[in-house]
């Protein structure tokens, strides 16, 4: 096995599971679990964020764990990515601009014969991050949010028979949102509100593909993924506490504390894609995902505001191009665009949060074997309607994957 790429992988993954970057900022993660993630790499990103009719030997596509067959039985696979984000916001006529990003990803593929894959790592469930401050009656609010959702996945993959693969991701999930409120009056006095979630579950995710050839160079994939509803495990509280004059918490008193089984939960998740394949160098995908958030069970507690979901839906266009397999280094450049659209499961007064947009990338080669930098530029617009906070995301994605053959067994000639 090559040790380089070994020790790169344990060292980012102690890293990762110590201090798992934040990589989402907007004051909309305050509501239900935060902004959600789709499992998107960096690479699938810069399509728009399609994946489930994907399958590569060269490429690991967790959005539909049946395409870890597809990896060529002397091949190893590391992807790292990060992400770097400008944000610029709008509400009432006023303009701020944030930064946030941080790791995303890391997973890793492997071989387990010639007809069976498998995959690890570790991703992002939801994301929570926001701050920022309003006035009130006789006083003032500052309200703060952190944390999220995590989840180490492993995933297995088989050919059933020729064109059909079918495919499993069992997932840890992990982590805690946390909300804070330091309320301020006229006079001076504070108080601290705070109200703490921390989930420690498992889910699991199954997927299948079947390809069907066109003719000798070109074929078209159908991908379908399905996670079932489950309640979570874990729990929440609310605690409220006096602060003296050095701002420090005097008094605690616990408001509420209630397990997180049967009072919340999460949906019902579906998801289809079609893929199309022509030589190995062009790839085009189209996908639709559907959650059914809105008979969710999510229990209002003190301090925790009344939460409305509603069934979310996304739908993803994108391609990559690669001139040549095999050449100069400006020919195995591969080039990739696509956009998204997305109503979100997050309700305000019952206007559903949407965000859409588009991005682009390129897969530029290493000089010296098959390993692959990702890099590209994603345009993202939210907002709940025009009498709500608009945001603007400027995304820089940067993906690190190794391709290596540990497999392949040297002989003296």
């Amino acid at each position: 096995m090559n040790i380089k790429s070994l020790t790169i992988f344990a060292i980012s993954s102690v890293l990762a599971l110590s201090a798992y970057a934040q990589v989402e900022s907007s004051p909309y993660s305050m509501y239900g679990y935060g902004i959600l993630s789709d499992n998107a790499s960096a690479s699938q990103r810069q399509m728009g964020g399609v994946g489930y009719g994907m399958n590569s030997s060269r490429n690991i596509n967790v959005m539909n764990p049946a395409s870890y067959a597809a990896i060529d039985s002397l091949t190893f696979l590391f992807d790292m990515g990060v992400d770097f984000s400008s944000i610029i916001s709008k509400e009432n006529g006023v303009s701020e601009t944030r930064y946030g990003g941080g790791l995303e990803y890391i997973t890793m593929q492997f071989p387990l014969s010639n007809r069976f894959g498998m995959s690890i790592g570790l991703l992002p469930y939801s994301s929570i991050g926001y701050s920022f401050g309003t006035s009130v009656a006789d006083g003032a609010l500052a309200m703060t949010g952190t944390g999220g959702l995590n989840q180490a996945y492993v995933g297995f993959s088989s050919k059933i028979f020729k064109g059909l693969s079918l495919g499993l991701n069992a997932s840890y999930l992990f982590g805690s949102n946390l909300s804070e409120i330091y309320a301020t009056t006229d006079d001076g006095e504070m108080s601290a509100y705070e109200r703490l979630m921390q989930v420690r579950d498992f889910h699991i995710q199954l997927g299948a593909q079947y390809t069907v050839p066109i003719d000798k160079k070109s074929s078209l994939t159908l991908g379908v993924v399905y996670s079932p509803k489950k309640t979570l495990l874990g729990h929440t509280w609310s605690l409220k506490a006096r602060m003296n004059a050095e701002g420090t918490k005097e008094k605690i008193d616990t408001l509420s504390d209630i397990s997180l089984r049967n009072n919340y939960e999460l949906p019902h998740t579906f998801g289809v894609g079609l893929a199309y394949n022509f030589d190995k160098r062009l790839s085009a995908g189209l996908d639709f995902t559907f959650q059914k958030w809105s008979d969710v069970k999510y229990t209002e507690i003190e301090l925790g505001d009344f939460q409305s979901f509603a069934d979310r839906w996304k739908i993803a266009g994108g391609f990559e191009y690669q001139p040549t397999l095999r050449g100069s280094w400006l020919k195995r450049v591969t080039y990739r665009a696509g956009l998204f659209y997305n109503r979100d499961y997050i309700t305000i007064d019952n206007d559903n949060v949407k965000d859409y947009g588009f991005a682009f990338g390129f897969g530029i080669p290493t000089s010296g074997g098959k390993s692959i930098i990702n890099l590209g530029l994603e345009y993202r617009h939210r907002d709940a309607g025009s009498k709500y906070l608009s945001e603007n995301f400027f995304n820089v994605m940067l993906g690190f994957k190794i391709n290596e053959m540990w497999f392949w067994k040297n002989k003296i000639r």
